[in-house]
């Protein structure tokens, strides 16, 4: 006689505070579920149905690619457990959402009527204001420029740290004498091209080396890209979330387009933890789990959660006063 499995109620979930929480996923060709009370995604192979358990109180972010599905039981225990879903092709990207295919970052947050609004009403405070917007940008910017100086030498790669620190600091003068958003747009994109190509010498060293638009990656390096920045992405929709965010509330990326916070979230750790990640497994011939694995860890052993909400919060906190 088969053995019943106990049920484990979601009121029995111990609490993680999202910022050290482990886990990021991408599935694809599988199915999620609840089985015995556990959130459970299943594979088959051959005649057989294999069952993986989703630790959901210390996940962050699941990302279903290409060929899943998801119960309607699975979701409300996801969204109880305050985990953030997106729905996207292939590799992770592009990233969708219910019906919509939007490059905006649509995630489908946890439905909770108790979320803080501290922080909010903080952010609609200076939000509607031109100027203490644009200030708000600078200030967001600045931390990134201060990100990637911390966490560039902690990867395993050999490039030209001079040229970096005075790329950063002629950076960091052009972002503080903008009188624009449309301005600071332009500097934080020529800012981004300058990272690409100096990864791509101190890697790859590909002289036909560009940038390609979103999913229509060839190269490894490329692909890499793509990929983890849409892992950075589900990590600033969740913090967004944490904070009672909304995703249409953005200080640069896409003001007329409702996802545009968590472009800005996700750029405060994107270039200094993707970038590097992308070209050295470029370099070493990852494939795209190899990638996604070594990516992961690097947002676990950076703190990349903990760094986007502590930037979120402080921006809400002072910028409506300055």
């Amino acid at each position: 006689m088969k053995r019943k499995t106990p049920q484990i109620p979601s009121t029995e979930l111990k609490t993680i505070l999202h910022s050290k929480r482990a886990n990021l996923y991408y599935l694809e060709h599988c199915r999620v579920l609840v089985n015995g009370g556990r959130v459970e995604y299943v594979t088959d192979q051959g005649s057989q149905s294999l069952y993986w358990n989703i630790p959901i109180a210390n996940t962050t972010c699941i990302l279903l690619g290409t060929g899943t599905s998801i119960t309607q039981a699975a979701m409300r225990e996801l969204a109880k457990a305050g985990v953030m879903i997106g729905f996207s092709g292939g590799g992770g990207t592009p990233l969708f959402a219910g019906t919509e295919a939007e490059i905006a970052c649509e995630f489908l947050s946890p439905q909770s009527e108790y979320r803080p609004t501290e922080y909010l009403q903080k952010w609609c405070q200076f939000w509607f204001n031109d100027d203490k917007r644009l200030v708000a940008a600078k200030n967001l910017q600045t931390q990134r420029l201060m990100v990637i100086q911390k966490f560039w030498p902690k990867f395993e790669w050999d490039y030209p740290h001079e040229q970096l620190l005075a790329l950063l600091e002629n950076a960091s003068n052009e972002f503080n004498n903008v009188n624009d958003h449309q301005s600071l747009l332009t500097a934080e994109a020529r800012l981004t091209l300058k990272l690409y190509a100096l990864a791509n010498r101190a890697t790859i060293n590909d002289s036909d080396f560009s940038r390609s638009s979103r999913g229509n990656s060839i190269d490894p390096a490329n692909r890499f890209l793509d990929h983890g920045n849409y892992l950075a992405y589900g990590l600033g929709a969740t913090g967004c979330w944490v904070l009672g965010l909304p995703h249409g509330l953005a200080i640069l990326h896409g003001k007329t387009r409702r996802g545009g916070l968590v472009f800005d979230a996700a750029d405060i750790i994107k270039d200094a933890m993707v970038l590097p990640q992308a070209f050295i497994s470029a370099q070493s011939g990852d494939s795209e789990s190899d990638f996604r694995q070594a990516c992961i860890s690097q947002f676990a052993r950076f703190e990349a959660l903990d760094i986007i909400i502590d930037t979120l919060k402080q921006l809400a906190l002072t910028t409506h006063s300055a």
